[in-house]
């Protein structure tokens, strides 16, 4: 069991006995990831070990002060404040992988890309080349499913400015390459939104069971890469697009026409009809 330090202030908070994590919002927190993530039969056990993650003190913290503090818009609402399991079903053929759960989105909603002006791009896109059952994203038991498709992140924690230390993404690593490994007979394509995301991902299919071109192929909006299988299975295509972040949408960096394009291509390598 890893021992964990929580700087001074979180200390007076109560977060901390003997150095290591009291999370406030989390029983039975899991503070080794690797040996927690390897242990999960199925997707209902890794998104429920995923939930229990208290490995990152910094991370701990923030997201649990964010769901003490929340926003004024949100005031009357209880935040999720805990890790963001991936969503999605469990036969998906397409991965879509962000960066981290927004403090005031995800952080707040428990489901990724749910209650935020990125999440509204995102499923209103994926509602209109008929992956999602609704256009929006509001709530847990909103009614919203996803067809043929997994949202989930290197990162499962609100970080602070949305900015995950490398040691944190490391850290966060197993969630993801287990995810992946147990989407292995159905995936066929990995979507991944941004360059941090492109980074995070392209080790952790390299350790599974795909082969990473050397020198790694370099993130842009629209790269497509082709991965050889390495275990005997179906190969994997590999998709880049910029992020669904507010600021690539007001600045159309990204626009809701070049993220519907690329979701289609990832359908048609998919083969999700």
């Amino acid at each position: 069991m890893t021992e964990l330090y929580v700087p001074e202030p979180a200390r007076r908070r109560g977060f901390c006995d003997g150095g290591r994590v009291i999370p406030e919002l989390i029983d039975e927190p899991v503070t080794d990831p690797a040996t927690a993530a390897r242990g999960a039969r199925d997707l209902g056990d890794l998104d429920d070990a995923v939930a229990h993650c208290a490995a990152c003190p910094r991370l701990v913290e923030w997201r649990e002060r964010v769901a003490r503090e929340k926003r004024a818009a949100f005031r009357g609402e209880t935040y999720w404040g805990r890790p963001v399991p991936g969503f999605g079903p469990p036969d998906a053929a397409i991965a879509i992988v962000g960066l981290a759960p927004a403090a005031h989105g995800a952080n707040r909603t428990g489901r990724m890309f749910t209650g935020d002006r990125s999440g509204d791009v995102l499923y209103q896109a994926l509602y209109d080349v008929g992956l999602a059952s609704q256009p929006h994203a509001r709530r847990l038991g909103d009614g919203l499913s996803l067809r043929g498709t997994r949202i989930t992140a290197p990162v499962r924690c609100a970080p602070p400015e949305n900015k995950p230390t490398p040691a944190e993404r490391d850290t966060c690593r197993p969630w993801l390459a287990r995810e992946l490994l147990l989407l292995r007979e159905t995936l066929r394509v990995v979507l991944v939104l941004g360059g941090f995301g492109w980074q995070a991902v392209l080790p952790v299919l390299g350790a599974a069971a795909w082969q990473v071109p050397a020198p790694r192929p370099r993130f842009g909006h629209a790269a497509q890469v082709a991965l050889p299988a390495t275990d005997g299975g179906r190969d994997l295509h590999l998709l880049g697009c910029y992020h669904v972040s507010q600021r690539n949408v007001q600045t159309k960096l990204m626009t809701p026409a070049m993220l519907r394009e690329v979701l289609e291509q990832a359908k048609e390598l998919a083969g999700v009809s």
